[in-house]
């Protein structure tokens, strides 16, 4: 099986206060390999890259209403106008708040479910396959 990854390179926000933040390169990562996930590598203060995985619906969902609780919480609003998408991440290392733009988070993420449709997901991890064959044992 073919498998596709879907990238997209964007700047992020830290939220350090208010009326406070930093850009962060960003990069946003899909593999049809790993369907139900979403990844996302960035750089804040650091020698190591920071990396996330979470699931791709909590993403999808987080772009139109709040989600999520615990480790991954993910909510849109406006700034200044325009529409982003917060997503604060917690790990034992620490906190961060990240704001991204909604148009590039949703046209990457349109893109991943074109790769992989909404329900989808457990088809391309070839779980049915390999069902079949132990069942025509």
């Amino acid at each position: 099986m073919q498998h596709t990854v879907v990238e997209r390179e964007l700047e992020l926000e830290l939220i350090l206060a208010p009326e406070r933040s930093v850009p962060v390169p960003a990069r946003l990562s899909y593999r049809s390999d790993d369907p139900y996930a979403v990844h996302i590598t960035f750089h804040i203060n650091s020698e190591q890259p920071v990396h996330w995985t979470f699931a791709r619906d909590l993403l999808v969902e987080g772009v139109f209403r709040p989600c999520g609780h615990g480790d991954v919480r993910v909510w849109p609003t406006k700034v200044n106008g325009r529409g982003v998408v917060l997503m604060a991440l917690s790990s034992p290392d620490g906190d961060a708040l990240l704001q991204a733009p909604v148009p590039q988070v949703s046209a990457w993420l349109e893109r991943t479910l074109r790769v992989v449709p909404p329900g989808a997901e457990g088809g391309r991890l070839g779980l049915d396959d390999a069902l079949d064959q132990l069942l025509a044992r």
